[in-house]
């Protein structure tokens, strides 16, 4: 059996799966490599919200991008509207939904067919474009993101608004992540990588690491990190993972049952 799990998930997310990680007798390590703030001038998206709730709603289908752009619109959402579509990525967003009481039962949620590719392009693959021809439809997302899901919501005729509702960024390198870093890297450990922001974040941290914590008893910390295992929920993040040069993966299709059974084979 290998040394911990790392989760890296932000820190809201990252506790629930984290007691069901313990619970199969694992040790955990919370290692929150994106930091998510709320905007602190939401403007955009709360018009975008009053429209969506207006009487007559203002949008034929709304498309959450994360949990986290859910959770930051349903603190300004009272009821959903009724008769409004709703388009989300994978179980996590799902999940999120059902957290506030939205569910399969009373609203039509959309998302990839394949669990395994839990991405913009096979959203796009699930929906039906067509009926969308001339709808306004709204996307809530961080405030940065890929446009791919818009440009291909617009080519097939839909009227998209694109709005943020969050802030993600990678936490800065402190004495004690330095020394978290450092820890972690001398044990060969599962780390659950999420987001494909998030790795390149690390990887950056472990240059900077090696920049401005030199340790010279310490093989390189990026080469150290090259040979750990990650389990990863989306191709699209292992991808990212082999382009920075890593090649232990475990891919396991979206959702925290899949990352669940992804540790118990490992046990």
């Amino acid at each position: 059996m290998t040394g911990a799990v790392v989760i890296t998930r932000p820190l809201a997310q990252a506790l629930p799966l984290a007691a069901r990680v313990s619970a199969l007798g694992r040790q955990v390590e919370l290692l929150p490599l994106l930091e998510i703030e709320a905007l602190p001038e939401p403007a955009a998206l709360l018009a975008a919200l009053s429209r969506l709730c207006a009487p007559q709603p203002g949008y034929k289908m709304v498309a959450f991008v994360s949990p986290n752009a859910i959770d930051a619109a349903f603190a300004h959402i009272q009821q959903w509207p009724a008769g409004v579509r709703l388009a989300v990525l994978g179980e996590g967003s799902r999940a999120a939904l059902a957290a506030h009481g939205v569910t399969p039962e009373t609203v039509d949620i959309v998302s990839p067919a394949d669990s395994a590719h839990s991405d913009s392009e096979h959203l796009l693959q699930t929906l039906d474009l067509a009926a969308l021809n001339g709808q306004p439809v709204l996307i809530v997302r961080g405030e940065s993101g890929r446009e791919l899901m818009a440009d291909g919501l617009r080519a097939a005729g839909a009227v998209v608004d694109v709005v943020p509702a969050y802030r993600r960024s990678v936490p800065h390198l402190t004495p004690q992540l330095a020394a978290t870093l450092r820890r972690l890297l001398l044990q060969q450990n599962d780390w659950i990588i999420t987001s494909s922001e998030a790795l390149r974040g690390l990887c950056a941290l472990l240059a900077q690491l090696d920049a401005d914590y030199p340790d010279a008893a310490q093989q390189n910390p990026v080469v150290l990190m090259q040979q750990q295992h990650l389990i990863i929920p989306h191709a699209r993040i292992a991808e990212t993972a082999n382009n920075l040069g890593f090649s232990r993966l475990t891919l396991t299709g979206s959702g925290d049952e899949r990352l669940l059974a992804a540790l118990q084979s490992r046990l």
